[in-house]
C-alpha cells in the first residue's frame, strides 16, 4: 500500500511539474496545475508599428460639406456614386447630414460608410 501511495504521489508531482513548465513556456496542457503562482507573468508583447494605408489616409482628410461640395468631391466619398451625388445636390440645403437617411436619399448602410467624412454647414444669412 505504501508503494502505491509513493507511485501516486510521484505521478501527481510529475503531472504538476510538466503542467507548470508548459504554462511557463506559453504552451497548453490538458491538466490544470493545483496551485497557481501569481508572481509568474508573461512579458508584454512588442509594440506593433502602425502602417499607413489608403483607408488610414481617408480618416485624416478634411470633412466634405454636403451643402457646398461639387459632384466630383461627393463621388470620392466611400459608397457614393454619381447617382447618389446627384440626389444629394438636388436635396440641398440640408439642415443636418442625417437628413440623407430620413429623406431616403441613402440607406443607413451607405450612410455609415461616409458619415464620418461629411458635415452639413448652414448658410449664414446676413442680417440687416
Amino acid at each position: 500500500m505504501s508503494r502505491m501511495k509513493s507511485l501516486l504521489a510521484l505521478t501527481l508531482a510529475l503531472g504538476l511539474l510538466s503542467a507548470s513548465l508548459a504554462y511557463g513556456q506559453g504552451g497548453t496542457s490538458s491538466s490544470t496545475p493545483a496551485t497557481s503562482t501569481p508572481t509568474e507573468t508573461k512579458a508584454p508583447a512588442a509594440p506593433v508599428e502602425k502602417v499607413k494605408s489608403k483607408s488610414y489616409s481617408k480618416h485624416a482628410m478634411a470633412k466634405v460639406d454636403l451643402n457646398t461640395a461639387s459632384k466630383e468631391e461627393l463621388v470620392k466619398l466611400p459608397g457614393i456614386g454619381e447617382a447618389i451625388a446627384d440626389k444629394i445636390i438636388a436635396a440641398r440645403p440640408l439642415k443636418s447630414k442625417d437628413e440623407l437617411v430620413s429623406k431616403g436619399i441613402v440607406t443607413k448602410a451607405v450612410y455609415s460608410k461616409f458619415s464620418s467624412h461629411v458635415i452639413a454647414k448652414q448658410a449664414h444669412v446676413a442680417s440687416k
